[in-house]
């Protein structure tokens, strides 16, 4: 059955120069946070984590000339809710070339929810090894937590309804870089 459901824009909540602008504070914080960058490894959660955390990368490098390696998450096989995902094929590969055994690890996804995400990326991620530490960074914090997880870095802490949804949208798949909330209005 096609859901039918449309959504109204109610917010833009971030443009192309707010998302640069927060990821260059939130970078700022990681290099004054971890005093050795060499042992820091980016993991970016499936989607739009991974370009953020691309991004972050390429703003250390350009601000400390460090190179810092990204890897990508995969975590649909973690979730707690993947016996009711209606098809299995949307299982993607996890590509992580490095090792993440005594790392600290920074954790990037688009949006902190309810947690369960990133309960199941901490559990992905440790059955590659055991970290160092694990950093979360979250461009949106929108609340409604269900699990006990706070992130270490966030762009914009976005209060909202449990109704509304938070759109990330980055250029590097979506053409263009904003945060906007929208509200279902029903079937059409």
């Amino acid at each position: 059955m096609e859901d039918k459901t449309k959504e109204k824009v109610k917010a833009r909540v971030m443009d192309s120069r707010k998302i640069k602008r927060v990821l260059h504070r939130m970078t700022t914080e990681i290099i004054e946070h971890n005093r050795n960058l060499k042992n820091l490894v980016i993991v970016g959660i499936r989607t739009r984590g991974i370009y953020l955390g691309k991004r972050i990368s390429a703003q250390i490098k350009e601000m400390e000339n460090i190179e810092i390696p990204v890897g990508v998450l995969d975590i649909t096989l973690y979730r707690d809710d993947f016996s009711e995902l209606e098809s299995q094929h949307m299982v993607k590969k996890t590509e992580i070339n490095f090792s993440v055994a005594n790392k600290d690890i920074l954790l990037v996804d688009d949006v902190l929810f309810t947690g369960r995400t990133i309960r199941a990326a901490m559990d992905s991620i440790i059955d590659l090894g055991r970290p160092q530490t694990i950093q979360l960074l979250i461009l949106i914090d929108r609340g409604h937590r269900e699990l006990p997880i706070r992130a270490h870095y966030v762009g914009k802490f976005l209060p909202t309804s449990k109704r509304e949804i938070v759109h990330v949208r980055l250029k590097e798949i979506d053409d263009k870089d904003e945060v906007l909330i929208s509200e279902p209005t029903g079937i059409k």
